[in-house]
């Protein structure tokens, strides 16, 4: 706690030496449009009110003072951004976010004082703090139901702040998406529910963030950080401390729902590459069940490739289902009973797939970076050389590659030299 109050005043020291640091700094050299008199007017009245805001947050603070007043001074985002300090107006942002993580924090402290503690105070003195006296029998101490209707009505309290909370951070989230405060204080608000009420409300209250995680994903479906924080939510959904159970399965599910919307969605197939193994391993696939698998998700991804071949997340995706045939012992989770030759001719087969391409999408630089490592990875498995028909393949491709994108020569130049390919290319 005191961690958090230091934060606070380092900020705000931080705010008073660009105070007094004169003129330059209430300027940006970065604004390149004219404004008006009236406009920097405007501004300069703005920053007035930020400052002297921040006066009373300093003074406040520095006594040590928390209360919910001083709580409430921290909800900044009804002030009008000046434009011509952003810089003090994010530090008071941030200090805002500080304070309010302090102000919740002795509150609940407060508020268990005065329900659990206190309560329980009263029951052994008789109920009168002002008057105590000893208990006429043990019985009296043991008064289970008030006992219990005063954690109730704490949990009660928890809970009301905790909702009221994640719900005051939901228009911040819709006006700054991308502020990690906000994110962090409805994380640290969200390990509350679970520090503080029972398991079954607590559960519920992370289920609705994942509905809120899947809201956010409809709204802009690649949005990688959306999918990381579903991600968080889910484990901290399937933990003990929840009473959870594995939701890999669902999580599989999404991906597929997410994917057919949108197959360029690079993050729902990255997802599905971290989810497989688990998948398998949980549904005690054995080798033929595993084989089945593989074949019905490169099938899948040939289609999504035949639809849009310049799409590289379709790539990369493909490429994770090649390594699972090249690199066993990395990438373990379809392939671990297959042989060399089962390898081969899997990895054939997509190199054939991948030539027909070429028939429709001759301009598509992807494929052609797909045959040519591809072939490489085929020449490894069986480990040997390209031989001579490989080996005009892998000129003619890479002549292709820079001649559809110039600006990497130095790329195709260092595979040729790596390749050996160098004469060959004359």
């Amino acid at each position: 706690m005191a961690d958090v109050r230091n934060t606070a005043l380092f900020l705000i020291a931080e705010i008073s030496g660009r105070k007094q640091g004169g003129s330059q700094t209430r300027h940006s050299p970065h604004v390149a449009r004219v404004r008006t008199d009236e406009q920097k007017q405007r501004d300069l009245e703005r920053i007035d009110k930020y400052r002297a805001l921040e006066d009373q947050v300093r003074a406040l603070t520095s006594q040590g003072d928390y209360s919910a007043d001083t709580f409430q001074l921290t909800v900044l985002h009804d002030m009008e951004r000046p434009q011509t300090l952003p810089n003090l107006w994010l530090i008071l942002k941030t200090i805002g976010w500080v304070i309010m993580l302090e102000g919740v924090l002795e509150y609940f402290s407060y508020r268990h004082y005065s329900t659990l503690f206190h309560q329980l105070l009263v029951i052994f003195l008789g109920r009168d703090p002002a008057r105590p006296r000893l208990p006429d029998s043990w019985d009296e101490c043991n008064d289970d139901e008030a006992t219990a209707a005063a954690a109730a009505a704490a949990e009660a309290q928890d809970l009301s702040t905790i909702k009221s909370e994640l719900g005051f951070t939901i228009p911040l989230l819709l006006e700054s998406p991308k502020c990690y405060w906000i994110w962090s204080y409805r994380l640290w608000i969200l390990q509350q529910a679970i520090a503080r009420l029972r398991v079954p409300l607590a559960r519920r209250i992370w289920e609705e963030e994942l509905g809120l995680a899947s809201k956010m994903l409809g709204k802009d479906r690649r949005n990688f950080h959306a999918w990381g924080y579903r991600r968080h939510v889910v484990a901290q959904l399937e933990s003990p401390s929840l009473e959870g159970s594995s939701m890999v399965e669902a999580e599989f599910a999404y991906t597929d729902r997410m994917i057919q919307s949108d197959l360029s969605n690079f993050s729902a197939w990255h997802s599905r590459s971290k989810l497989i193994p688990r998948l398998l391993d949980e549904r005690g696939a054995d080798d033929l069940a595993r084989r089945a698998f593989l074949d019905k998700e490169l099938d899948q991804i040939r289609e999504a490739l035949n639809v849009g071949p310049e799409d590289q997340s379709l790539w990369y995706y493909h490429q994770f289902l090649v390594l699972n045939l090249v690199t066993p012992e990395k990438h373990p989770a379809m392939t671990t009973r297959f042989t060399t030759q089962d390898r081969v001719a899997y990895l054939t087969r997509e190199i054939d797939e991948i030539k027909e391409l070429l028939e429709d999408y001759d301009d598509a630089k992807l494929i052609y970076e797909g045959l040519f490592e591809y072939t490489l990875y085929l020449c490894q498995l069986e480990g040997r050389a390209p031989d001579d028909s490989e080996r005009a393949d892998l000129v003619a491709w890479l002549g292709k590659l820079k001649q559809l994108d110039p600006m990497r020569n130095g790329r195709w130049a260092d595979l040729e030299r790596e390749c050996g390919l160098k004469e060959g290319g004359k």
